[in-house]
């Protein structure tokens, strides 16, 4: 019987006749951003997944590109040349201060490319103007021009073919904002508020938000997919999965994100719980950062790497959920490199390795930890206290750091930690998206995805080659070399790959786990 959870449920919900359908998701924490270009983590992606389109989308569930905001494009022979024709009568959501006065058109798509692009767009500089993902995918250096034909038509002109563009825009921080609601915040003085107070054109519109407690969504009936089943849409953000769990069980929520690997069981066992399962498209890993003495040298990184044992990490956190990684991306991703052999777990060659590199007598450093559960790692801290074991061990004494999840990733970015605790969920089905994105020259830059800091121009210059050709066999060939660098060169520890589980109420239906880590609820719905 759900009558007090669902008292809890509401709640949290906007104020609705008795008969509405309110879900809970208990989410694994605050977004760093309700913007979609501003993000880069799965929080805030599937945070602002119920607001937004983009041109091109994923299918649910895979990644095929389907039309999106663009009902169809074309693309020149040449690669260069995109040209997408815009849905007709698409409508935007309103709120307090803006009631669109149009529909979606060739402006707003155009506003929402340059602002990401261009310094001198007037919405640029807002709200920090760090639009990691467009930058560490270079795209400032690959776009030529974005050009309005008409009301209904965007031309996108690219300085050399790019192989996964397509796949870039169909991610979420290429999703398209209102320019008329821009232009009246401008006007209003106050910018920062189309990034605090999100209108798009997705199924749901946005309502609130309350940092450490819950994002509040209803639904758009105007959306131009068909109205959605639910009426609200709520976030109770929730970072202990111990938590997380109670509350599904009471009834406080429909869907929980990740469960802790051990409760795996118990989820399965409970009749008015249903447990999903899918293989994770990800990794887990400990950076080095390279612009930091000692792993500036090799032979520390290399010794780092011999010295912890990933068998013994995987078998303790991650149960039957992971298998230890040696590669940055996963065995389920074309262009995986089998034939790369991962560094053995050998503490006396350690040893020797950091008595070569001077430092017999081992050092101090920090490793910071996440302070939130991610399918590639439910519990940071646990494993860095395996860490600290093993390479207490070696000699290296560790001193353990976290911070909260936005500030922590921020810290990373900018190049503060000398060790630490990071992973990757992929967004678009590509090998660019792990090996550009996390360890590229680009990327490496203040701010960027590459926390370990690391470039190296022969794995550079692979990873643009393959970007550069459309041949499928041409690009396997230049990333599995790409891999090879990476692991002689050691600028990581991959810890592991995950099996990625949620959990739903067996009321929810519709709800369908993404290997992309979007998790969308369009379509979803409450039974009776």
């Amino acid at each position: 019987m759900l009558a007090a959870p669902l008292l809890a449920a509401a709640a949290l919900a906007t104020p609705l006749p008795a008969a509405a359908k309110t879900l809970v998701y208990c989410s694994e924490g605050n977004p760093e951003a309700l913007n979609p270009q501003l993000v880069t983590t799965t929080t805030g992606v599937t945070a602002g997944k119920p607001m937004f389109n983009s041109l091109v989308e994923f299918e649910p569930g895979g990644t095929r590109i389907l039309p999106g905001l663009a009902e169809s494009w074309t693309i020149s022979q040449d690669g260069r040349v995109y040209t997408f024709r815009l849905r007709e009568g698409v409508k935007f959501h309103s709120n307090a201060v803006f009631t669109p006065s149009r529909t979606m058109n060739a402006d707003d798509v155009v506003f929402s490319l340059m602002r990401q692009w261009k310094e001198d767009h007037p919405y640029h500089k807002v709200s920090g103007g760090n639009y990691d993902y467009f930058k560490d995918l270079a795209m400032s250096e690959l776009l030529d021009a974005i050009e309005k034909r008409d009301a209904r038509t965007v031309v996108i002109r690219l300085k050399r073919p790019n192989a996964p563009f397509l796949a870039n825009l169909a991610m979420s921080f290429n999703v398209v904002h209102s320019a008329e609601y821009a232009d009246l915040l401008l006007r209003q003085g106050h910018p920062e508020q189309l990034d605090l107070e999100p209108i798009g054109t997705g199924p749901f519109s946005f309502v609130s938000y309350q940092k450490d407690v819950a994002i509040r969504y209803r639904v758009f009936p105007d959306y131009w997919g068909g109205r959605m089943p639910l009426d609200t849409l709520v976030f109770s953000i929730t970072p202990n999965p111990a938590v997380r769990l109670t509350k599904l069980k009471a009834g406080e929520c429909h869907v929980m994100a990740f469960p802790n690997p051990a409760d795996i069981r118990r989820i399965e066992a409970d009749p008015a719980l249903r447990l999903l399962r899918l293989e994770g498209l990800n990794i887990g890993y400990m950076s080095l950062n390279v612009t930091r003495a000692p792993f500036d040298d090799l032979r520390v990184r290399r010794a780092v790497n011999m010295a912890i044992d990933k068998q013994t990490i995987v078998a303790a956190v991650y149960g039957g959920a992971g298998t230890p990684a040696k590669n940055p991306i996963p065995p389920t991703l074309w262009s995986y490199n089998d034939d790369v052999k991962d560094y053995p777990y050998d503490p006396a060659a350690a040893r020797k390795l950091l008595a070569e590199a001077g430092l017999a007598q081992g050092f101090e450093t920090e490793l910071w930890y996440m302070p939130v559960s991610r399918p590639y790692n439910p519990n940071g801290k646990r494993i860095a206290e395996l860490i600290q074991t093993d390479l207490a061990k070696v000699g290296i004494r560790l001193k353990l750091v976290t911070d909260e999840w936005s500030s922590y990733r921020a810290r990373l970015q900018a190049g503060e930690a000398p060790m630490a605790l990071f992973g990757w969920t992929g967004d678009n089905g590509d090998p660019d998206n792990f090996l550009d994105t996390m360890l590229g020259c680009t990327a490496a830059r203040a701010g960027g995805n590459n926390v370990a800091k690391w470039c190296n121009a022969d794995f550079d210059q692979l990873i643009t080659r393959a970007k550069e050709t459309a041949i499928q066999t041409e690009r396997e060939r230049y990333y599995r070399e790409a891999q090879v660098i990476a692991k002689a060169d050691a600028p990581w520890v991959p810890i592991a790959h995950s099996v990625v589980y949620m959990a739903t109420r067996k009321e929810v239906t519709g709800f369908r786990m993404d290997p992309l880590g979007r998790y969308p609820f369009d379509g979803v719905d409450l039974e009776p």
